[in-house]
């Protein structure tokens, strides 16, 4: 088994807490978790525009 080495928490940039992998705490945890809900991480994309509009006659 080899061993993983600690990496930054992507929140706060301490090391991060086995049991709360990849976070160092709670705290951070929740804030990640509420950017998630927010919406503040998105992929952005472009929306497909058709060079074409039919009617529907």
């Amino acid at each position: 088994m080899t061993e993983q080495t600690a990496r930054p928490c992507p929140i706060c940039k301490r090391p991060e807490d086995a049991r709360l992998r990849p976070f160092c705490s709670k705290r951070c945890a929740d804030v990640d978790l509420s950017r998630w809900l927010k919406g503040s991480y998105a992929i952005p994309a472009e929306e497909a525009v058709p060079d074409v509009i039919e009617d529907d006659q």
